[in-house]
């Protein structure tokens, strides 16, 4: 398999050494190699779950273990439009999350039954996908701008008796779809004024839940009781339903302490959508599991408004997307300078992978840089990722997790056989048995068994292994150019581009041809002041072909206003190849936005 190489000697991919301090804190993970080393599964167990045989509920690891300690310590902040801050503290967040689920039981709900929520970040989302946690049903997110064909599919495959949403979301999206829904019984509608009546066949929730009870009795556990049910599609196919178990909550916490470095003093912001897997474990369960004050927004996208809530919320840890990082970048780098961002100590990027160039920019202009990670709707949780307390190679995914066993494979018919040479490309693969591994695809046993093989979880996504440890992501498997006999990742290639003055956003993509098979094809963005001109391209293709080779480098390049993108904001290569070659696309608000 040939790959392309960027050329080692790129400003962009020169290691940035860590402090062993910042801000006056020692990172949690200090010593890498020692805890890997001596690290156990059950260690994590005996901290959250030593007791009661209701110990592994997710919801009394996430709220009920801090309401027993410290009730008044604030764990929501959240933002609406005009900034105004609605706090909930932890012994608030215990009683409303044990209404509902006295709410569900009072419905007739029991346990293993699926509750979703179709929700901004507002009260009712946390108030949902805990109290179904704490009645041991399976909390399923959907995602507000999904339209009614998508909803109808997940409400319909996970057999929804529960769904939480607004009465607008309702009108708009729910109410066509109830009469092929019959498993749907309860639809609990938040917000609107207090004297409106709901719809017919809905529900008034903040009136249920005023008049039940805040005490409720956690039933005894099992770590394997399924908790989470995420839907993903990735970039083609049907909706695949993941289900995970309230096991799931030890990795979650281990990885929120070591990769996202999380205290209980800390302040912290997931911008991810609560519609998605990364709104729900780390815009919810792993952070509160630690004990942290989580800020959620509920504003879309805004420069100045992200650098704002920074400043004014003293934000410590930020996590947030690598398209958000870029948009940031394109707004320029004097605008972070007109806030006090002083108390920001650790940032980070999920989503997609983290170009080289975004990592240095966050040090020039935010005064730390990005730290990537990786991980998958399936995994459940972070595997790998660049550490605080470890030298970044910008560009690489990072080191696996402790307790985490990562390697790059090959596939042999159905066998799976791990590559021992370093920066040899295969496909990246995880050891099964960590505890959030996802234990299931809905009424999928066959696609299920399909991502295993020889004891190792196959992930799709093709990548490498260095010398020193670190993985290095080269593409997902149905995104692989093959030209010429060459087997060619987008994003190094698209990595190369954007390190270029004036490249704002890029999309690679593999384009039919009758010789070669495919030909790179390269889709250019220019940040303002930048003019798109015979002279850019051609400085542009030249560049690359000098530093990737010919094989490799793009053979056409076209310059666009703007690259089409799904609603989280990743490119949509899959939209950019229907483009050039008149394939159908199928519904586009059904790409997994996690």
């Amino acid at each position: 398999m040939t790959t392309s190489a960027i050329c080692e000697g790129s400003s962009s991919r020169q290691p940035i050494a860590k402090p062993s301090v910042a801000n006056g804190r020692r990172p949690k993970l200090a010593d890498y190699e020692r805890e890997r080393t001596g690290f156990t599964w059950e260690s994590v167990r005996r901290e959250l779950a030593g007791g009661p045989p209701n110990a592994m509920n997710m919801a009394r690891i996430v709220v009920d273990r801090h309401a027993d300690t410290a009730p008044d310590r604030p764990a929501l902040r959240l933002l609406d439009r005009d900034m105004r801050t609605t706090e909930i503290d932890y012994g608030t967040l215990r009683a409303q999350t044990n209404r509902f689920a006295n709410l569900l039981r009072d419905l007739g709900i029991p346990a293993g039954e699926v509750v979703a929520s179709l929700l901004g970040r507002i009260p009712a989302l946390y108030t949902t996908a805990l109290g179904a946690l704490k009645n041991r049903d399976l909390f399923c997110p959907l995602f507000t701008a999904f339209g009614p064909e998508p909803l109808y599919q997940r409400l319909r495959l996970a057999k929804t008796r529960v769904l939480v949403t607004t009465p607008a979301l309702y009108r708009h999206k729910i109410a066509q779809l109830r009469e092929g829904l019959p498993a749907l019984e309860h639809v609990l509608l938040s917000g609107g004024t207090s004297d409106e009546e709901p719809p017919e066949g809905c529900l008034a929730l903040e009136r249920l839940l005023a008049e039940t009870d805040d005490h409720f009795e956690l039933p005894p556990t099992s770590e394997e009781d399924p908790a989470l049910l995420h839907f993903t599609s990735g970039t083609t196919g049907q909706p695949k339903a993941a289900v995970h178990t309230h096991a799931a909550i030890l990795t979650q916490y281990a990885s929120s302490r070591w990769v996202l470095d999380l205290s209980p003093d800390d302040r912290f912001w997931c911008t991810a959508d609560p519609g998605w897997v990364t709104g729900t474990v780390y815009g919810i369960l792993g952070p509160l599991a630690v004990g942290v004050t989580l800020v959620a927004d509920s504003e879309p996208f805004d420069p100045r408004r992200w650098y704002r809530i920074l400043e004014s919320e003293r934000i410590g840890v930020w996590y947030t997307t690598p398209t958000a990082i870029r948009m940031l970048m394109r707004a320029g780098d004097e605008l972070p300078r007109g806030f006090d961002l002083s108390a920001l100590r650790h940032a980070a990027s999920v989503g997609e992978p983290l170009n080289p160039e975004a990592v240095t920019w966050g040090l020039q202009a935010l005064g730390l840089p990005f730290h990537d990670t990786w991980w998958q709707t399936e995994t459940g949780a972070i595997m790998i990722a660049n550490y605080p307390a470890m030298d970044i190679r910008p560009g690489s995914m990072g080191r696996p997790l402790p307790g985490v066993e990562a390697a790059i494979v090959r596939r042999v018919g159905a066998r799976a056989e791990p590559i021992a040479e370093p920066g040899v490309a295969g496909e990246l693969a995880l050891r099964t048995g960590w505890p959030s591994m996802f234990r299931a695809y809905l009424e999928e046993p066959e696609r299920y068994s399909r991502c295993f093989a020889d004891g190792w979880y196959l992930s799709g996504d093709l990548a490498r292994r260095d010398a020193d440890g670190y993985f290095w992501f080269i593409g997902r498997g149905d995104d692989l150019i093959k030209t010429s006999g060459h087997l060619i990742g987008p994003f190094e290639v698209e990595n190369l581009i954007l390190e270029q003055e004036g490249v704002a956003e890029v999309g690679v993509i593999g384009k039919p041809d009758p010789v070669a098979g495919e030909i790179v094809k390269a889709f250019v963005s220019l940040k303002p002041g930048f003019t798109g001109d015979e002279s850019m391209r051609r400085s542009l293709l030249a560049l690359a072909r000098k530093r990737l080779g010919p094989a490799v480098a793009p053979k056409e390049l076209e310059f666009r206003d703007r690259l089409p993108k799904t609603r989280s904001g990743k490119i949509l290569r899959r939209l950019l190849r229907a483009e050039e070659t008149g394939e159908p696309v199928g519904d586009l608000s059904t790409l997994d936005d996690s």
